[in-house]
């Protein structure tokens, strides 16, 4: 795999993980507009797709280092000494650690069918158009909810809405941004939900996949791509997370809603040419 291939994918996953424009499904899309085939298997693949989501993590973990210290101060208290524990800030902590199942175990059951039957590029171009439908109709809801106002019922049920962003094209921080303005965030409170929300599933994915990685070693040939893309991924995230927010503050998700449909549209016409 060539090193620019690596930071190209990594940029691309870095900014498409955390705005609402699917990472999964642009990085499927990107090596076929461009006739890239770097992985000889599936094993050389989810090795790369690990560093990706790695390098996202730390871009999260760095981005939220604020609102993430004293969540895990707290959680951990309020599991070993309730007494001196912050409550709500303690179990708003293991509230997005259960936004965080529904789809960890929806991916550990489906992963294998997802790769074989979802991901092709008429479908993920259908997904980020339909799905970008669904965004800006939720985000001409009306919505003042802020992030203390955070729920139990908020953790099931976005976290449920994220299963949907297994599909290629659906996009995680679109479902849950989809999901958090429905149910009455606000959209910079909605951004910073899905962002929340993003660590618990994120962190346990890479743990899966290093974890797999360690046991198997890492292909040959890949280390140096690998460290390319976590460094691409990792600065290209904190970029996404910082002009989201920015731009929420003052506009809607309308400009993200025409991407998905200038994107689909496109790859529509191409699959209609003999371009691909």
């Amino acid at each position: 795999m060539s090193i620019f291939h690596a930071i190209v994918l990594g940029l691309v996953q870095g900014l498409t993980e955390f705005l609402p424009i699917s990472s999964s499904g642009h990085l499927i899309l990107t090596p076929w507009l461009f006739g890239w085939n770097d992985f000889s298997n599936l094993e050389t693949q989810r090795a790369f797709d690990a560093a990706l989501h790695l390098g996202t993590l730390v871009a999260v973990l760095f981005y939220l280092r604020a609102d993430l210290v004293p969540y895990v101060r707290e959680g951990i208290k309020v599991v070993v000494v309730p007494k001196k524990a912050n409550i709500t800030i303690g179990r708003r902590a293991w509230m997005f650690v259960l936004s965080a199942v529904p789809a960890g175990i929806a991916g550990a059951l489906a992963e294998d069918w997802i790769t074989r039957k979802l991901g092709t590029p008429a479908l993920i171009a259908i997904s980020l158009m339909v799905f970008g439908v669904v965004l800006v109709w939720a985000d001409r809801q009306t919505g003042t909810r802020d992030l203390d106002s955070f729920s139990t019922r908020d953790a099931l049920l976005i976290g449920a809405a994220q299963v949907l962003a297994l599909n290629p094209g659906t996009s995680r921080s679109g479902i849950t941004i989809t999901a958090a303005r429905k149910f009455g965030f606000s959209r910079d409170a909605a951004a910073r939900v899905s962002f929340l929300m993003s660590v618990p599933v994120i962190g346990g994915a890479v743990l899966l996949k290093l974890t797999k990685l360690a046991s198997d070693g890492i292909p040959d040939g890949l280390i140096i791509p690998m460290i390319a893309g976590i460094i691409s991924a990792g600065i290209s995230g904190w970029i996404a997370m910082w002009g989201m927010i920015r731009l929420l503050r003052s506009r809607s998700f309308t400009p993200f809603v025409m991407y998905r449909f200038v994107a689909g549209i496109a790859v529509l016409t191409l699959l209609s040419t003999s371009f691909r």
